[in-house]
């Protein structure tokens, strides 16, 4: 209950603006027609198309330890979708429209099935060769190569040699022309142990974590194990199909950036996930894939297909890590196991996790929950709940994290106000921006989470923030020089044009740097992970308050998958009357800019921190007064921070109605 308002700054910026708002109309309701319609009930973009990922293909009973479907069904799915105006592509087609040689065609869709199964074979090719379709095919290097008559060792499931493909199938279906043969590694299609408490991650995008020595595998170790395996099955592959295979699917659809690369310089041009949406010819490297399995019915498959594309409504809480961290291991244990119960019974889509520690509430951080190379670990922590909410609760996990308030190096030069405003007692300690051996550390720390976690996206906190007298450190006022305005602070702020301008390149250098940080991130974990950006209420309202923050909302909304308003009244000391219009306003003011709502995600907050300590959560009515009125505006990614699983607040009964429509269909 701390970290989002730091006293001073907050105070300073509130009452810089506070006289400037108008006071706006009752809330209106925004009706469904005017909300924009769904991706799809629109023609998908030029050179979209659709893959749908199968594995196993029975007559009988469809086995879910095999993702089995029945033949009968895929029939069934395969003549639904040429009656409705799919169209099959093959790889080639999609390489081609890559290239610029080629486009696909309207509702291009791409089959692909996985593991290497003699059912395809056996089932499917049949269909293919009848239908004249073509299909993606990536078998298991070790599992085909297993010897006549021994079992295979499917994840610990002792499997008949029989259930899966020989060679000599693999190369007469490629001999066909109709079936592109990928790479689902050699022998990495299996979990292993990735942190201190044993949890099972995907081996091709994981660290070994050795319970014995209690260390994790290097970087060079890791890349070593990786290039091996790639090799081995590109190696076999182009031995029995006589050419050098292009596309990697990556087991259990979790991608690595780090891999991917190596996978790239080995020859691969495409490879797939599971990540939901269209493909699209111009990105090859992170392709989405339809799952199908359960062996649905007709109608929840044409459901899945029809809705592949859409943007589901994101409902998020924002978690303390510092709630669960516990020194006595099983209290620990017990806490991690509530979350997640909360999570699965709240049915939100994202979780904001802390990854620092921050336990006086100060935010300078101290240490982290991760391994690293600069701080100390709190405990090895993140990597674990985030894996356990990703796959036990079915969320999106993504590592909130400081930007500038690291409490590093006492050397390292820190943010310095001219003229005595200096950091107020209570505001940001941050590191300079424009030191380069900040930069470097900071980029480190990232690259460190991103090797040690699995993980959905990066929150970055709000404490990349400057004030109108920062940063006046050595190093930011050469920047100042090189980049063309006066050498101090005082002479810049004696033009208004030249503050401005100021203020503009000042909020871009921050945003360059959390970019830099993104894509130190993605290299290393993956092209998938998403960014996000908290910003204070007041740039989004009054956008001269970039002078006083270095924050602009349509350059956030521009430079983020999402931009995370702290739209949160009492924070702001709006009176109880006006918090709806003042809502309406930050809504409003967001739809002025294209797109804006559909890259926001609303922050609102379930405590006061005005209040004394024990008296600091809000009443649940209050939080939800402020959802519908979100809702009634058209807003449909919204959630708050934050949420204490442990005092179950805001009540577990009264809220989840309000963030799912599992609870209530009238929500959603």
């Amino acid at each position: 209950m701390k970290k989002l308002i730091n006293g001073l700054l907050w105070l300073v910026f509130t009452l810089l603006v506070s006289s400037r708002f108008a006071t706006a109309a009752s809330v209106p309701f925004t009706p469904p027609s005017e909300r924009g319609h769904p991706l799809s009930q629109q023609p998908w973009p030029k050179n979209s198309f659709l893959t749908i990922a199968y594995h196993d293909v029975e007559d009988g009973g469809a086995d879910q330890r095999y993702l089995a479907v029945r033949t009968s069904a895929l029939i069934e799915q395969m003549n639904w979708l040429r009656d409705n105006g799919y169209q099959p592509v093959s790889v080639q087609q999609i390489l081609d429209a890559h290239r610029h040689k080629g486009t696909l065609p309207p509702k291009a869709v791409l089959l692909s099935f996985d593991d290497g199964y003699s059912s395809f074979y056996t089932r499917v090719w049949p269909l293919l060769k009848a239908w004249k379709w073509p299909a993606l095919w990536a078998p298991v290097g070790s599992w085909v190569d297993s010897p006549a008559h021994k079992p295979i060792d499917f994840g610990g499931l002792p499997t008949a040699r029989e259930k899966f493909a020989t060679w000599e199938m693999v190369k007469e279906v490629s001999d066909s022309g109709l079936v592109e043969i990928g790479s689902h590694t050699w022998n990495a299609h299996f979990g292993i142990s990735a942190n201190p408490q044993g949890s099972l991650e995907p081996a091709m995008t994981s660290r070994y974590y050795d319970p014995n020595t209690k260390h994790y595998e290097n970087t060079k170790q890791f890349e070593q194990r990786i290039s091996t395996d790639i090799k081995k099955i590109t190696d076999k592959l182009t031995r029995v199909i006589g050419k050098s295979p292009r596309v990697l699917v990556w087991p259990y659809g979790a991608e690595n950036g780090t891999s991917l690369a190596l996978a790239q310089r080995q020859g691969y041009t495409m490879a797939f996930t599971l990540n939901d949406g269209l493909g699209h010819a111009d990105n090859l490297m992170t392709l989405p894939r339809v799952l199908i399995s359960g062996n649905p019915s007709l109608q929840s498959f044409v459901t899945d297909i029809t809705q592949t594309g859409d943007q589901a409504a994101v409902r998020m809480i924002h978690v303390d890590l510092d709630y669960v961290y516990d020194p006595n291991p099983h209290q620990q244990q017990k806490n991690i196991d509530q979350l997640i119960q909360r999570v699965f019974d709240l049915r939100v889509t994202h979780v904001f996790l802390q990854a620092f520690a921050d336990p006086q509430g100060n935010g300078l951080v101290k240490s982290l929950y991760f391994p690293n190379r600069h701080l100390p670990v709190r405990a090895d922590l993140f990597n674990f709940v985030s894996w356990q909410l990703q796959n036990r609760a079915n969320v999106k996990v993504f590592a909130w994290m400081p930007v500038l308030a690291f409490d590093l190096d006492k050397n390292l030069p820190r943010v310095a106000g001219e003229e005595g405003h200096t950091a107020e007692q209570g505001a940001y300690k941050r590191l300079s921006p424009w030191s380069p051996e900040a930069r470097q550390q900071i980029t480190e720390i990232y690259q460190d989470l991103a090797a040690n976690a699995s993980l959905n996206g990066i929150l970055f906190h709000d404490d990349a923030v400057l004030t109108d007298f920062e940063d006046s450190s050595p190093q930011a006022l050469q920047a100042y020089k090189e980049a063309g305005f006066p050498a101090s602070i005082s002479a810049i702020r004696q033009s208004p044009a030249v503050l401005s301008r100021w203020s503009t390149y000042k909020s871009q250098v921050l945003i360059d740097f959390t970019q830099y940080l993104m894509h130190a991130v993605r290299e290393i974990r993956g092209p998938h992970v998403e960014s996000a950006r908290n910003i204070y209420a007041q740039p989004v309202l009054n956008p001269e308050s970039e002078q006083w923050t270095a924050q602009n909302l349509a350059q956030f909304i521009r430079s983020y998958r999402w931009t995370v308003p702290m739209a949160m009244p009492e924070m702001e000391n709006i009176p109880a009357s006006e918090q709806a219009r003042w809502l309406k306003q930050v809504v409003e003011r967001i739809k002025q800019i294209p797109g804006g709502l559909d890259k926001t995600i609303i922050e609102l907050q379930s405590v006061d921190w005005h209040r004394p300590t024990m008296a600091q959560s809000l009443s649940d009515r209050q939080l939800i007064e402020w959802i519908e009125t979100l809702q009634l505006l058209g807003v449909r990614n919204y959630g708050y921070y934050p949420d204490n699983f442990l005092t179950n607040k805001p009540a577990l009964s009264s809220i989840r109605p309000y963030l799912s429509s599992a609870w209530y269909p009238a929500h959603d």
